[in-house]
């Protein structure tokens, strides 16, 4: 018996050794300052709880069984002009967001009964597996933010319930400021705060970093999402989903939608167009009388309106109309005004982190030349076609970047719009950004991406030094001297027909980049289709400066092999 006793006391004062122990995590929470996460749109968890019975509660938000059929009964809308919310159209019950495990339930693994990973379920989860490894604890030093994304992110039960939030954790933690980490939408909930409760946000928050937030909207996506809805899942997987018909009729009724919708101020490189192939009259089968018409982002607007004038649903044997909102749009046209006159407090440590190297939908299309559109309802039954820019699949870089901040950085780091929540470049910035130390104290090195501001053809010459650029702006050249031994890094296997992942491990650093080929249509008087390159890469190491030159030379030879498949 004793002898058990004894071994038990050598694995715990080992553990305590090694920092895995329970004294171990205390001294390391002890140094961490408490951190809250805040989801974006579709981010949390929504129940339906009945009216009469607040025990009775059904998860309508995410469910993958019965989905479409509760989404329908429990989560169809109506705007309220005179308060601003989005209230169900079922009489008998009211959305709630969960609040178990310190807020961090709602935003975690979305629906808890799935017994098999589904990426698109798994929402902070694999972050928060992460940051637990780095020794944050719920209820001490980590914690959620889940809220009903239907609504407008000025909405004061929103903005009021996040600053209640901040104010308790504060409170828990003894008086220390808190690290906010969100994530799309919800950069915008906390933009609001910051707007509306300046002084507040100053006193509550330590730093702020954002991924993947649509500061200036996400033009295509709102706009089809408005028009035609969104499809989470293709395939059979869809079965199991939401219909795209059930979230248009739920989606034209969210001032959240609309305040991501193109923002009409934003100096754009291009404007983002909704363009509409139209025939003049029904049976008029001229092919001269089939136009192309383009619309920026305000002129898409009246489109919009034509396009859903006659829109309705049905709900318990009523036809109830859901046209294009023009409240609505009026309302996020103000929280827009809102957002931008907020101010940073002097020396705040802000961090946008943006995804990149993604084909992200910037035009949107309906009907084609040989199949025109005759009356623009038939918008509303059309599959989309898209024109694609460089971003994170669903917002465009040049949106998330345009955050009319000073920020401390910004991180281009490849992947899409929800992938980016469970990528290791990701966390290795977060790693820096919180000040993680673990025991051989290495630091993070992160290497902005470049993309290439030509666009070139293929067979064409390339200068490598244009796509890989490193935090420092410094270039790397495959041939040059100092490069030559780039090969001995290794390529991952991840690879695929348009992208590169290269690896380098020495004894002073480890890097990876990834480099990506993005192929365009034509340009006007090419013959060929085109393609831009980009490259990014993250790197961690005992030396600043010698994990630099790998993530560098990572780069370099990541972009030199995706050039090799296409024979630049």
């Amino acid at each position: 018996m004793f002898g058990g006793i004894f071994d038990e006391i050598i694995k715990k004062i080992e553990e305590w050794i090694s920092g895995k122990g329970h004294g171990g995590d205390d001294a390391g929470e002890r140094d961490l300052l408490p951190l809250l996460l805040v989801p974006g749109i579709g981010g949390s968890i929504l129940n339906a709880v009945d009216d009469d019975n607040s025990d009775n509660a059904e998860r309508v938000w995410v469910r993958l069984f019965f989905a479409d059929h509760e989404f329908k009964k429990k989560l169809w809308s109506r705007y309220d002009p005179a308060t601003g919310k989005t209230l169900s159209l079922d009489p008998k019950s009211h959305i709630e967001v969960p609040d178990e495990n310190y807020g961090l339930f709602s935003c975690d693994i979305l629906d808890p009964a799935v017994f098999i990973r589904l990426n698109i379920v798994y929402n902070f989860h694999d972050l928060i597996e992460q940051l637990e490894q780095w020794g944050y604890k719920a209820g001490t030093t980590l914690f959620g933010y889940g809220y009903d994304f239907r609504q407008s992110n000025r909405l004061p039960e929103a903005v009021d319930g996040l600053l209640r939030r901040l104010e308790a954790i504060h409170k828990t933690s003894g008086g220390k400021k808190v690290n906010i980490i969100s994530h799309s939408m919800g950069g915008l909930l906390v933009r609001s705060l910051l707007a509306l409760h300046s002084a507040s946000f100053e006193r509550l928050v330590n730093s702020w970093t954002t991924i993947a937030t649509p500061f200036q909207g996400a033009p295509a996506f709102v706009t089809d999402c408005l028009l035609t809805g969104v499809e989470f899942l293709k395939g059979w997987q869809k079965e199991l989903w939401v219909a795209k018909w059930s979230t248009h009729q739920l989606l034209v009724e969210c001032p959240s939608v609309y305040e991501m919708m193109a923002s009409l101020t934003h100096e754009w490189e291009r404007p983002p167009q909704l363009q509409v192939w139209r025939r003049r009259r029904k049976h008029d089968n001229n092919p001269k009388h089939v136009k192309l018409h383009s619309y920026g982002p305000l002129e898409c607007v009246s489109v919009m309106e034509a396009a859903l004038k006659e829109n309705t649903l049905s709900y318990d044997d009523k036809t109830i109309p859901i046209p294009f909102n023009r409240c609505i749009l009026e309302w996020a046209n103000e929280s827009r005004c809102l957002w931008f006159s907020a101010k940073l407090p002097k020396d705040f440590k802000f961090y946008n982190i943006y995804g990149t190297s993604c084909k992200t939908p910037f035009d949107v299309c309906y009907g084609s030349e040989k199949c025109p559109i005759v009356e623009l309802k038939e918008i509303l039954h059309t599959e989309a076609d898209f024109k694609y820019v460089d971003g994170d699949g669903t917002v465009p870089s040049e949106s998330s970047k345009a955050d009319g901040f000073t920020a401390t950085a910004r991180h281009g780091v490849p992947g899409n719009h929800r992938g980016l929540l469970r990528s290791n470049a990701v966390f290795l910035l977060l790693k820096d950004i919180l000040e993680i130390k673990d025991k051989e104290k290495k630091l993070a090195v992160h290497a902005a991406p470049h993309k290439s501001e030509e666009v070139i053809e293929k067979q064409a010459q390339f200068c490598l030094s244009d796509t890989a650029m490193s935090h420092k702006n410094s270039t790397w050249d495959a041939n040059s001297e100092d490069s030559q031994d780039y090969n001995s890094g290794s390529e991952s296997e991840d690879n695929t027909e348009n992208s590169v992942i290269f690896t380098i491990n020495t004894e002073d650093a480890r890097a990876q980049a990834h480099a990506r080929a993005t192929p365009h249509e034509p340009h006007k008087g090419f013959e060929f289709h085109h393609l831009s390159v980009s490259a990014a890469g993250v790197a961690e190491g005992s030396d600043r400066e010698k994990a630099t030159i790998a993530v560098e030379k990572a780069m370099a030879s990541a972009t030199a092999k995706l050039m090799a498949l296409y024979n630049m």
